[in-house]
């Protein structure tokens, strides 16, 4: 039975995980370290080694699928996917129509997460300050900055992949908005939709590269320097509020693959500037209660989870 609990656990959190890897600026790596599996996570992908690749030539199934923690890693990806594929419309649909509340909710889901997740420092120093610092302050210089033209080559379609994957374990950096950033977002998007094999092929390259090499990175930062690395991670979640800001103008837009025109660069502006600038209400109150729904949402599942754990 609870065995069963925790594989129902697993897969809600993958859920949640697909549902922000579907919402542009919002990190699953940051719902990974909201619900307690960011080590896990870590430690489970870190275990595609030489020890993996040996019980794979020698067909040795069983003991691969125990050595890199399948179950585990099976039950997430599985909820991943079926987030993705039930919710992907609803929350285009929210996003297109309900900014203001969206982000808002998204917001204060962010904030309270990473106030949670300092919780578990133990041993404060100026050391934990200047990376929870340097977090914010990177990930706020690195969403300010406006999307860039970058070559046409296959290696750099295997860099962005290497890169943007780095999203799934990455607090605070949404994959899709690194894609954008480095000009691949159209090309990746295209790939798909018109079955261009080779370049998915390597761009999934380089997503697998780039997510074996960086999760071994982390989880080394993690073990060697737990209460820095975490500080930091929490300022990368914190800094992202700058993208996920609910209010904002529209300074360009770009064309989608589908025809459709999208904002490309926004700026940030105080609701109180929203109707003069925009012509539009600022719905500040719709965004409070939206910003306290999502910090009562992440305090709901905090509490589940340690109760669960207990029983």
């Amino acid at each position: 039975m609870n065995r069963l609990k925790d594989y129902l656990l697993t897969y809600l959190k993958g859920m949640a995980m697909g549902a922000a890897d579907i919402v542009p600026g919002v990190s699953g790596g940051s719902i990974a370290l909201i619900t307690g599996i960011y080590e896990k996570l870590l430690d489970s992908i870190k275990s595609f080694d030489q020890t993996a690749i040996k019980h794979l030539f020698k067909f040795e199934i069983q003991a691969l699928w125990v050595h890199v923690n399948g179950k585990f890693l099976a039950t997430l990806l599985f909820g991943i996917l079926s987030s993705i594929f039930a919710l992907s419309k609803i929350i285009t649909y929210l996003i297109d129509e309900h900014p203001i509340p969206v982000w808002s909710f998204f917001c204060g889901l962010i904030i309270i997460s990473a106030i949670i997740i300092l919780r578990d420092i133990k041993r404060w120093s100026i050391a934990v300050v200047v990376a929870i610092l340097l977090g914010i302050v990177g990930t706020y210089l690195f969403t300010s900055i406006p999307p860039v033209n970058s070559p046409d080559g296959q290696w750099f379609t295997f860099v962005a992949g290497a890169i943007a994957i780095c999203a799934m374990i990455l607090p605070g950096v949404s994959g899709s908005f690194l894609l954008l950033m480095l000009g691949q977002y159209e090309r990746i998007l295209a790939a798909v939709s018109e079955r261009d094999l080779v370049i998915i092929a390597i761009f999934g390259a380089g997503c697998i590269t780039g997510l074996l090499a960086f999760s071994r990175l982390i989880s080394w930062l993690l073990k060697k320097y737990h209460a820095i690395t975490i500080g930091l991670l929490s300022g990368f979640m914190l800094g992202s509020i700058n993208k996920l800001w609910p209010w904002k103008v529209v300074l360009s837009y770009r064309v989608s693959s589908s025809g459709v025109q999208k904002p490309f660069v926004t700026e940030n502006i105080l609701p109180q500037h929203y109707l003069e600038q925009t012509g539009q209400d600022s719905l500040f109150l719709q965004a409070i209660l939206a910003f306290a729904f999502g910090v009562l949402i992440v305090l709901g599942i905090e509490r589940l989870a340690y109760y669960m754990k207990r029983s």
